[in-house]
């Protein structure tokens, strides 16, 4: 357990540091599932506008911290492919 001032700052931070990552990493869940969802009914305009939509939320978890860059361009790379592949 943490014992002096600065450890308990830290361990308080940290919870809220964490409660802030989960967040953030299951909205960028909600909207991969989106896409994928999209790309199950056979739309490409539906799925291309939640791709859209899904891309700047996936880097702003890189830049957060959340995912790393490469995950995050490889899951994007993917989804594209996929919405591509609709026709």
């Amino acid at each position: 357990m943490a014992n002096s001032p600065q450890s308990k700052k830290r361990a308080r931070q940290a919870v809220a540091r964490t409660d802030v990552n989960k967040a953030r990493r299951s909205r960028i869940r909600t909207f991969i599932r989106k896409v994928e969802e999209a790309i199950l009914t056979g739309d490409q305009a539906v799925a291309l506008a939640a791709l859209r939509a899904a891309q700047p939320e996936m880097m702003r978890g890189v830049s957060k911290g959340v995912i790393h860059k490469n995950t995050a361009a490889r899951k994007m790379s993917r989804l594209a492919a996929r919405v591509k592949a609709i026709s």
